[in-house]
């Protein structure tokens, strides 16, 4: 599931797949803005046909890819 996450990232964000590990922070690391996180959350519950919380979809930006319950 890493992987495909990882795709997803790399593809919404214009960033390499190789920048993006489990410790990576998506405004941190990635520099990914509010509209980034808006099109990351589309494009993840589209590639997992999974529904993400808004609550938890406004915490994603503060937290580290390991702690994503996806994978």
């Amino acid at each position: 599931m890493f992987e495909k996450l990882t795709t997803i990232i790399a593809d919404t964000l214009s960033v390499d797949e190789e920048k993006i590990e489990a410790a990576t922070s998506l405004k941190e690391d990635l520099d990914a803005d509010s509209l980034d996180f808006v099109e990351l959350v589309m494009n993840i519950e589209e590639g997992f046909s999974v529904n993400i919380d808004e609550d938890v979809a406004g915490t994603m930006k503060q937290q580290k890819l390991k702690r994503f319950r996806i994978f």
